[in-house]
């Protein structure tokens, strides 16, 4: 399997800190996520099988703008899935990126390329299947909506796909694609798991043509989300207050956190939910500034690949805060004393 942030029992195991002591900052994942009552659950909830629900479709297609929508079990399913429902083709994904598409497709014997964001448009033409985060997970690079309208529709011309995770794109709207997916050939991923929190969930959703979303409901078998993942996330996609306020407030901590790092010498790209510092940026090897801060029980997203780099996640609250400026400004101390010496 792949290696992914959130795992912080890594840390505990190879640094014997406790979990008490870890500032875990691996994930993009919203650190002040929507919280339901108990009280809110229907009583049997937990009792009946989960029929689809029609009130959470609707509540995703009114909150992302999509004509269709398919809630699967996170997005983590879909990327699994959709390789499966195309013959062997040519796919091009975008690097560096999510990795487990590029995986997924290789999984499934399909001819894999990563191309460089700056590149992708030459790679369009020659391609049966694109793949693009956008904004790009792990660098907050963006790609303008007609462009990828105008690749979808290149694509779709010979049967091929555009899929574009947008995983992090609740914060940027204007950014989104997803109403234009009743054309052939386009398919958006979105996720509740970061913009609202809800990693816990394991709920997303697929927006595509209805066909297509058949085919893949039908792939994926009955039941595949709990009642209460449906009841919990419908609420949070109805809730037009608090992702008002939580759009403003992820603003404001996406830019102090950008700040901070600047102040300390640390050029960052980025989204409002993380930071991106590539190895450039951070003016030494990469390993080498994650493994300082993981010392001072702070725990980053390391990329060792396709990208050299750490991402920072936003932290929780003031501790949070502090013990991040406390790691920043010990680890430019220690580079002072060593350009010196």
């Amino acid at each position: 399997m792949l290696e992914h942030g959130g795992n912080l029992r890594d840390a505990l195991v190879r640094y014997g800190r406790p979990a008490a002591d870890w500032l875990d900052l691996s994930t993009g994942i919203n650190p002040y996520f929507y919280t339901v009552s108990p009280d809110f659950l229907q009583p049997n909830a937990w009792h009946r099988l989960p029929e689809k629900s029609f009130a959470l479709s609707q509540a995703a297609q009114d909150f992302y703008g999509a004509p269709t929508m398919l809630a699967v079990a996170g997005t983590q399913v879909a990327i699994q899935t959709l390789p499966c429902l195309r013959p062997i083709s040519k796919v091009v994904v975008s690097a560096p990126s999510y990795a487990e598409h590029a995986y997924q497709w290789r999984q499934h014997q399909h001819q894999v390329r990563e191309v460089a964001y700056d590149a992708l448009a030459s790679a369009i033409p020659d391609a049966d299947v694109v793949v693009v985060c956008n904004p790009n997970n792990p660098t907050g690079a963006l790609i303008e909506p007609d462009v990828l309208l105008n690749w979808a529709a290149q694509l779709a011309r010979r049967d091929g796909w555009l899929i574009v995770d947008e995983a992090f794109a609740d914060t940027m709207t204007d950014l989104s694609v997803a109403a234009y997916t009743n054309r052939p050939g386009l398919i958006v991923l979105r996720s509740v798991g970061k913009f609202f929190g809800l990693a816990g969930l394991r709920l997303g959703f697929v927006a595509a043509q209805a066909e297509l979303l058949e085919r893949l409901e039908i792939h994926l078998g009955p039941w595949t989300i709990s009642g209460p993942a449906q009841q919990i996330a419908t609420k949070a996609l109805m809730d037009l207050d608090w992702q008002q306020a939580m759009r403003v407030e992820l603003a404001g901590q996406g830019e102090r956190l950008r700040q901070l790092l600047l102040e300390h010498g640390l050029g960052s790209s980025g989204t409002d939910l993380f930071q991106w510092c590539s190895e450039q940026n951070l003016h030494c090897d990469a390993e080498l500034f994650w493994q300082h801060m993981a010392e001072q029980g702070i725990w980053l997203r390391l990329f060792r690949q396709a990208a050299r780099g750490v991402r920072f996640g936003l932290p929780p609250d003031e501790a949070g805060w502090q013990k991040l400026t406390q790691a920043l400004t010990l680890w430019r101390v220690r580079q002072s004393i060593q350009a010196a010496a």
